[in-house]
């Protein structure tokens, strides 16, 4: 897997602007709707290309942030659309049915805070998008803080990128800790979230005993 993406990276900078660009926004689409693309990694190598003078940083940005919000909203509107039947165990069994439950409970809980946080939460993106639009959260408020949470995370990467030059590739390493580490909080903080709701339940009980 490595080596293609070594590949695709090589192709990119043989590219002229206009594609090399295009590539960004299709790619940063693509990465939500089919996780495994590897969009931050191109946003990343954007930001590279930016440092050799061969791409304008502020149209790495835009286009990744268009690409990455347009990729939510479609997320969103499958989910919309399709509402509970994302759920049905018979249906789209590829989908990860038990994550998409989690992330309900958490839009539930954190309403637009999820959608504004989503670019942060490595390997959850496609996932939240389609909760919130089971949902039904309001189209433009999610369009809106889906498109400022791309927004700060593709500035803050692209940067990454330009910043560490030729040694763009080790931020692939430092992307996969952070994913290592969101994913520990996460399950931390459902399990603490738990622990506190079953702690409740149990005075409540003890009261109306």
């Amino acid at each position: 897997m490595g080596d293609f993406f070594t590949q695709v990276f090589e192709w990119m900078a043989a590219l002229s602007p206009m594609w090399a660009y295009m590539a960004i926004l299709i790619i940063a689409y693509g990465e939500n709707v089919a996780p495994p693309i590897p969009g931050d990694m191109v946003v990343v190598f954007g930001g590279y290309l930016v440092g050799l003078g061969k791409l304008n940083f502020a149209m790495v940005v835009f286009l990744s942030t268009l690409g990455g919000a347009l990729g939510f909203m479609t997320m969103y509107a499958i989910g919309y659309r399709i509402g509970e039947a994302v759920l049905d165990p018979e249906r789209f069994r590829w989908l990860p049915k038990d994550r998409i439950e989690k992330a309900r409970v958490w839009v539930r809980r954190w309403g637009y805070g999820v959608v504004a946080a989503n670019r942060f939460l490595s390997g959850l993106r496609s996932v939240i998008s389609l909760a919130v639009g089971m949902s039904h959260m309001n189209p433009w408020k999610t369009a809106a803080y889906a498109t400022l949470s791309a927004a700060v995370w593709t500035t803050l990467i692209a940067f990454l990128g330009y910043q560490v030059g030729e040694n763009w590739e080790v931020v692939r390493e430092y992307l996969r800790v952070y994913g290592w580490v969101i994913g520990a909080l996460l399950v931390l903080f459902v399990a603490v979230q738990l622990c506190l709701a079953y702690r409740r339940r149990k005075r409540r009980r003890e009261a109306a005993g």
